[in-house]
């Protein structure tokens, strides 16, 4: 075989090398539906063996910004598959529709096969975490787009919900709100982390302000939670309204999108203390309670809106489920300045 492309800088054996790598990985994601075998052309998924009977397809697609140059300078790229299927299957959740399966692209200058495939392991976390299938995905190499060393994710995730079943629902004034704690910062705000961190002189392997035991880089890298598995059982009780996945924007912007103009979240102050991490980013990026608000998730990585007369067995659900749970403010009806 000519070696042509690769002397341009293409080595499409290595590329083979790591869908061989990968594919026991991406088996081990297979569920009713979908078998996750990689190598075709396109990826099968079939509904009616998924158990559906009337369902809407609901689609999502993200990446993980620039949290993957805390990536590149740490060398810790174990985890930050997990934030990309995150980001995707989260939004799919907010819609009330269970994720059925993920593809992603990873595109590099050079194929790196040692880190190409810890990324991959985490897309397959992130899937098993989801309950989803990884069914197909592609690998660019591109000599000339990016640096040495670093390489760029995009993920796309399609799941589906019984038509009766999809969110939001009719939320009304008194419903109660129920913040589910984030991980860390999870996918958003990373360009003015970086930024504090920088300003701030911290470098990534010191440990952290905020937490001794890890360094700074451990701290910020780790990764988004996957909220799938705690909320889904929950959403055949009507009483469970909506459900906003907390990005970029925070809470300012993401949970007025699953309400209607007339109503607005009125949050509890008491319950939204920062936890450490954010209170260093607070302090040492000297950010107003504005700014922190509208571009982290402050500890809160979703938000379920339910009636008052579920409030009590919904926490206790998804406290047995895992999740650090409490309520954060309720549903009142919006007095014209908007949230």
């Amino acid at each position: 075989m000519s070696d042509a492309y690769k002397k341009a800088g293409v080595d499409i054996d290595a590329g083979d090398r790591l869908i061989r790598a990968i594919g026991p990985l991406a088996r081990a994601t297979a569920r009713p539906g979908a078998d996750a075998a990689l190598g075709g052309f396109g990826g099968l998924f079939d509904l009616k063996a998924a158990g559906f009977k009337d369902p809407i397809l609901v689609s999502g697609t993200d990446g993980v910004g620039t949290k993957l140059k805390i990536a590149f300078e740490t060398g810790l790229h174990q985890t930050i598959g997990i934030d990309l299927v995150a980001m995707c299957v989260n939004d799919v959740l907010a819609q009330g529709a269970e994720p059925l399966f993920f593809l992603d692209y990873f595109a590099t200058g050079k194929l790196d096969e040692a880190t190409a495939a810890n990324v991959v392991a985490g897309i397959a976390d992130g899937c098993a975490l989801a309950g989803c299938a990884l069914i197909g995905g592609e690998t660019a190499e591109m000599p000339g787009m990016y640096d040495a060393g670093e390489y760029d994710l995009a993920g796309f995730c399609v799941g589906a919900a019984e038509r009766d079943q999809l969110l939001p629902r009719k939320v009304e004034i008194g419903d109660v709100m129920i913040g589910l704690a984030s991980s860390g910062a999870h996918s958003n705000g990373y360009s003015l982390i970086r930024k504090i961190a920088k300003d701030s002189g911290t470098s990534y392997d010191a440990p952290a302000p905020f937490d001794s035991a890890k360094t700074l880089g451990q701290a910020l890298i780790a990764p988004t939670r996957i909220y799938v598995k705690s909320i889904m059982p929950l959403l055949n009780d009507t009483g469970v309204k909506a459900f906003a996945h907390i990005t970029g924007g925070g809470l300012t912007d993401n949970t007025p999108r699953v309400l209607t103009d007339d109503l607005s979240p009125r949050y509890d102050e008491a319950a939204l203390d920062l936890p450490p991490l954010f209170g260093w980013l607070k302090d040492a990026g000297g950010l107003s309670t504005e700014d922190m608000r509208r571009t982290f998730n402050c500890g809160i990585g979703g938000v379920l809106v339910c009636a008052p007369d579920i409030v009590e067995p919904t926490l206790a659900t998804l406290k047995a489920s895992g999740e650090d749970v409490r309520v954060i403010g309720d549903i009142v009806a919006n007095n014209g300045n908007g949230a």
